[in-house]
């Protein structure tokens, strides 16, 4: 778009001092400009379904932001005097605490490995593996659920184990 007002505004300018040349050059000049084409967009032509595309705004969520970060760090601090108290007491007399140690053990570990799917496979940049990562992860979670749920019910559960590794 430059060049073009730089050439039509150099012939204007040399038409003016030579009138002989002023018909030859005029008629030189395109019929139709860039201005009436195109608009101009600031910024440059925008292609659409690039990874250069920018990012879409989520809509605010009391869920999400601080009260998730806050939960986090909540569960993290609270392990620490829940592991202690799942160890000095017996699993046989208080399974509740067991369980709550290994329900809040994996939504702990979930937390932490959906963190790094969600920064590092983002769909974005990775369309087919960040939801098969996600999805992989939340079936993981699922499993693993279930199979603290059988081994706290139907055998010597999570802390009893880890006593009997340890005294190994």
């Amino acid at each position: 778009m430059a060049s073009s007002l730089l050439a039509s505004s150099s012939r204007r300018a040399l038409a003016r001092r030579t009138p002989a040349l002023s018909k030859t050059l005029l008629a030189a000049r395109p019929a139709t400009t860039q201005s009436s084409d195109a608009l101009y967009v600031p910024g440059g032509p925008v292609y659409k379904g690039t990874v250069n595309d920018p990012t879409d705004f989520p809509t605010p969520s009391r869920t999400h932001g601080s009260h998730h970060w806050s939960f986090e760090r909540l569960l993290s601090a609270a392990l620490i005097p829940l592991t202690g108290a799942a160890f000095a007491t017996s699993p046989s007399v208080h399974p509740v605490l067991d369980g709550i140690l290994g329900v809040s053990l994996v939504v702990h570990s979930h937390m932490g490995f959906d963190s790094m799917v969600v920064d590092y496979l983002h769909p974005r940049k990775w369309p087919v593996i960040g939801p098969v990562a996600t999805w992989t992860l939340r079936s993981a979670t699922v499993g693993v659920l279930y199979g603290v749920y059988q081994f706290n019910t139907n055998d010597i559960g999570l802390t009893e184990l880890i006593g009997k590794v340890w005294a190994a």
